[in-house]
C-alpha cells in the first residue's frame, strides 16, 4: 500500500505506455509543451466534464469529473465519466436507492490507436474504482471524438496486470528521479515533447541535463 504522497497521476500511465521518457519529461521533470493534438484532447476532456457532478436520466445516475484512487497502485486522478445504471448484481450508492453497475467513459480525441495506452489509462480507473466501491467492474467504454463512437473495452486479467506492472515501474523512475534515455521513432514525430526531448540529439541524458550543458558552453564562449 503506498501513502497519498507518494501517489502518481493516473493520467501519466497513458503517456508511460506511449513512451516511457515522454511520462517522465512530464511528470518528473515537470516539463510540457503542447501541439494541436493535446489542444484538441484538451478541449474535449473539458466537453466532457462540462461542470464537476452529477445527473440522472431514468436509471442512469452520470458523474463526470469523479475524483478517484487507490492505495494498491498508489495512485489518484480523475474519471471523465461514470455512469451507474441501476442493476440487481450492482453495489450500493450513499445516499441513493437500489443497487448500481458501474461504467467508466473515457473520453479522446482521433480513433482508437494501435498502442494500449488509452486502455491501459481506462482499466486503471477501473481498478481504482473497484477498490473504493468493494465491486467489479468487467468492461467500459473509449469515446473517440474523431469517431463518435463508443469503443468497449474488456478489463480482463492481462490487462490488470499489465496496469501493475506499469505503474510498479513508474513509481520506482519516481524514486530514483530518473528519466528514461531517448530512443528514436516514429511517435516522435507526434509528441509534443520533441523539441524538449530533442530524441535525435541526446544519447540518455536527460532534458535538465542537456539544458544545463547547454548554458555551461554558453558560458564558455
Amino acid at each position: 500500500m503506498y501513502s497519498e504522497e507518494e501517489y502518481l497521476q493516473l493520467s501519466g500511465i497513458q503517456h508511460y505506455a506511449y513512451c516511457p521518457r515522454q511520462w517522465a519529461l512530464a511528470y518528473l521533470e515537470l516539463q510540457w509543451s503542447e501541439n494541436l493534438r493535446t489542444f484538441e484532447g484538451r478541449l474535449l476532456h473539458e466537453h466532457a466534464h462540462g461542470s464537476s457532478g452529477s445527473e440522472k436520466r431514468g436509471d442512469v445516475i452520470i458523474v463526470r469529473g469523479m475524483r478517484i484512487f487507490s492505495r494498491e497502485l498508489g495512485v489518484s486522478g480523475e474519471c471523465d465519466v461514470v455512469e451507474f445504471h441501476l442493476d440487481d448484481g450492482g453495489v450500493p450508492l450513499h445516499g441513493r436507492q437500489g443497487l448500481y453497475r458501474v461504467l467508466p467513459i473515457e473520453y479522446k480525441r482521433g480513433k482508437p490507436k494501435e498502442h494500449d495506452a488509452d486502455i491501459l489509462q481506462l482499466c486503471t480507473q477501473a481498478m481504482c474504482i473497484e477498490e473504493m466501491l468493494l465491486c467489479e467492474i468487467s468492461y467500459g467504454y473509449i469515446f473517440y471524438g474523431e469517431t463518435k463512437r463508443r469503443f468497449e473495452v474488456t478489463f480482463d486479467a492481462e490487462l490488470r496486470q499489465n496496469v501493475t506492472k506499469a505503474f510498479g515501474q513508474m513509481h520506482e523512475y519516481a524514486i530514483r528521479g530518473y528519466t528514461p534515455k531517448a530512443k528514436y521513432g516514429k511517435r516522435c514525430n507526434a509528441c509534443s515533447l520533441k523539441d524538449i526531448c530533442v530524441p535525435k540529439i541526446l544519447s540518455g541524458s536527460s532534458a535538465h541535463g542537456y539544458i544545463k550543458a547547454r548554458l555551461k558552453e554558453e558560458a564558455d564562449i
